[in-house]
């Protein structure tokens, strides 16, 4: 083979290729084309193996004529070569024999020995499993031995020794049960362990009271030796969240009952200040201890702290809320604006300051995870509250306790004034840059007209556990916007009201003209009609850009296909519901808010502008397709072969009509969607065009299959 490679012509410098990967035996077509491709074109190679090829037969050429005579001679030389040959079949037979013998004794070596190793195998993982289960038996006596060891006639040594000592028992116990646990999932299934399951339920069950009893001991003596050797344990047996629900069902819960009583509360001008004191009181005088062995106060020692707790985060603030949601319903009551506004102020207050005795950043983090604490911001109902602030502010000018017959012009131009602000304010809104807002996000609507001192902010920059500082222009969601344009609408629908109210109190002063008054009503609420266009360009956008940034993994499907032997696809990917995800959170999340068909038509509009971007985005796929697969075609042509699949490894559908059909469940998916949007598909702009376009790929998938 080595002479054999030798003897092939030299080429040019210039070939793209090593002329001795022709002569090696693993030489694959296929991946000869794909390593030369990733240095040159397609063109260039063929080009190059012309060349070459032209070269080898010149060669070829070459060694007929110089060894010219030995060809013609090649029939003479040849004879009496039939008898040497039958007389060399005899010996070739009988050495055939003896080693197809020899090849049959070795066989039988090979299967006897690999029978052996079978079973040498199984044994080991037999022995293997025997050792787990005297593990799990000999730690199951060992605590029943500690257990009984300890006991004096018949009363158990948990009641009669020391709570220090009695700790230092249960941490061994613990340690042991640990080990068998371990092992005892190592054996899960085997008869024995069936057997032996209700001493180690007993032990646990047992081990769990103890720990528990313990711990309340622990914490109504103040013994912190007692604690800390409880909670170690429960960290060694991977218990640590029983130990903070235990201690928020049997510690917090009842003082949080008996401090959040919303009669008491509702009895007193200060009576949430008083009870917000009370909750925060409940830390520095009742958690000391836990926060001292877990690390959560200064003065823990680092070397004899619990580390994996954190009781505020996860025991003391969910009853917190829990009592609030449960016993103080009226807290987040927003029908009455001005009361609304002093609980929320005091509240945010005590959200700070209760994240202020988390004691370090880390704590803090982890309590605004916590599923608690978003679901008490998102219980205060600021987009209502807004609605209430805005339209109480025009009613409250032309109200009998403020209106003065004299001041009725300076009340009029203030009631315009409040109306072209707020149109302002909205502008300015959308100079704003839009935010990526999860779903979770939704509640925390934006205060459009924050200027004016008598709205109160949103949550967002409450949350803080600093000071309220002066920030750069925030940025806006495209939530926040769309409860822009339901404060919008709400306005727009209760100017005829307002103009009710304010003709009677004209009266009185013998205006008549009240032309003049609603002409400047409609002009107001044509400006603020106004501002409606260019919010629902701001969300149609946002909507479509968040669509399409998942339909945009349509390109990752070629790469799924290519070369990677997967099945032939049956289903929808799933970046197509991911992609209509956000038109589904706003058709259900704000039905209630804002007239259906404008709904329907920002859903028109996004849907349009995303497909059209989608579509070109197929169409590239499929043409790149096409374009490797003609490719391909022309290069096994020049090979003169007649392989049927170019994109396939042989029998059954090519990868390129793979991605042809996945393209096509995916369009036909995103049509069924679309239907259940409540949309025609054929309302969505571009959307027949990619019907075609993909409905054609898929005729050519299925045409080419036998």
């Amino acid at each position: 083979m080595e002479k054999s490679r030798m003897n092939l012509p030299k080429g040019p410098d210039t070939l793209c290729f090593d002329k001795d990967e022709f002569m090696k035996e693993d030489f694959d077509v296929d991946h000869f084309v794909s390593d030369c491709r990733k240095r040159v074109q397609l063109e260039e190679l063929r080009d190059d193996l012309e060349l070459y090829y032209k070269l080898l037969k010149t060669a070829m050429v070459e060694l007929i004529n110089k060894d010219y005579a030995d060809f013609v001679n090649l029939s003479t030389n040849l004879v009496g070569m039939d008898k040497a040959l039958n007389q060399l079949s005899v010996p070739l037979g009988q050495l055939r024999e003896e080693v197809l013998s020899l090849r049959s004794s070795v066989s039988e070596g090979i299967r006897a020995v690999d029978e052996r190793m079978s079973k040498q195998e199984d044994i080991r993982k037999k022995k293997m499993c025997v050792l787990r289960l005297i593990q799990v038996i000999r730690s199951v006596e060992k605590i029943e031995k500690i257990l009984n060891s300890e006991s004096s006639k018949e009363t158990p040594a948990l009641e009669v020794r020391s709570p220090l000592l009695t700790g230092q028992i249960l941490e061994r116990i613990a340690t042991e049960f640990n080990q068998l646990q371990f092992h005892a999932v190592q054996s899960k299934g085997l008869p024995l362990l069936d057997k032996v399951r209700p001493r180690i339920a007993g032990i646990t069950a047992m081990l769990q009271r103890s720990l528990e009893g313990l711990l309340l001991e622990g914490l109504q003596t103040s013994d912190i030796d007692i604690i800390r050797h409880c909670l170690r344990t429960y960290a060694t047996i991977d218990k640590t969240r029983d130990a903070e629900a235990l201690v928020g069902q049997v510690l917090v819960k009842p003082y949080m009952d008996q401090v959040i009583i919303e009669q008491i509360v509702e009895s007193r001008p200060d009576g949430l200040q008083t009870m917000y004191k009370k909750l925060l009181e409940f830390v520095p005088h009742h958690c000391r201890l836990l926060r001292e062995v877990t690390g959560g106060a200064i003065s823990s020692e680092k070397g004899n702290t619990v580390p994996g707790y954190d009781f505020l985060v996860n025991s003391v603030w969910p009853e917190i809320v829990r009592g609030l949601e449960e016993n103080l319903p009226s807290l987040f009551n927003p029908g009455d604006p001005d009361a609304f506004h002093k609980k929320y102020t005091i509240s945010m207050n005590f959200l700070r300051t209760f994240e202020r005795q988390c004691g370090s950043q880390a704590s803090v983090k982890r309590l605004r995870a916590h599923p608690a604490y978003h679901s008490f911001n998102n219980k205060w109902n600021l987009p209502v509250y807004f609605q209430i602030r805005t339209w109480s502010s025009l009613q409250r000018c032309w109200s009998d306790a403020m209106f003065l017959p004299s001041l009725a012009h300076r009340l009029w131009r203030l009631t315009l004034q409040i109306l072209a602000r707020y149109s302002v304010f909205v502008n300015e809104l959308l100079l704003r840059p839009i935010s990526n807002e999860s779903a979770k996000d939704i509640k925390n609507p934006v205060v459009t007209g924050s200027k004016d001192p008598s709205v109160t902010q949103g949550n967002s920059e409450d949350q803080g556990s600093g000071p309220s500082e002066s920030k750069p222009a925030a940025s806006i969601s495209s939530t926040q916007l769309v409860y822009v344009v339901a404060d919008l609408d709400r306005l727009q629908e209760q100017l005829p009201e307002l103009l009710e109210t304010i003709k009677p109190k004209l009266e009185t002063i013998g205006f008549k003209n009240f032309s003049s008054i609603s002409a400047a009503l409609a002009d107001s609420q044509l400006s603020l009609s106004a501002c409606v266009p260019p919010l629902s360009s701001r969300i149609v956008r946002d909507l479509s850009e968040s669509c399409f940034s998942y339909l945009k993994s349509a390109l990752e499907v070629p790469r799924l296909y290519r070369r990677t032997n997967k099945e032939v696809p049956t289903t929808a990917s799933s970046y197509v519901d991911s992609a209509l995800k956000p038109f589904y959170q706003l058709q259900s999340g704000h039905k209630d808010k804002l007239k259906q068909a404008l709904i329907q038509q920002w859903l028109e509009d996004a849907l349009s502008e995303s497909t059209q971007k989608y579509c070109e985005t197929v169409s590239d796929i499929l043409h790149s397709v096409r374009k490797m697969e003609e490719s391909l075609k022309r290069l096994k042509q020049a090979r003169k072969t007649t392989s049927p699949n170019p994109g396939g490894s042989g029998g059954g559908m090519s990868d390129d009509d793979k991605i042809r059909l996945q393209l096509a469940l995916d369009v036909e998916y995103l049509g069924e969607q679309i239907q259940k949007l409540g949309l025609q598909s054929k309302d969505i702009k571009s959307f027949p065009a990619l019907t075609a376009l993909v409905a054609a790929a898929k005729d050519q998938a299925t045409a080419e299959q036998p």
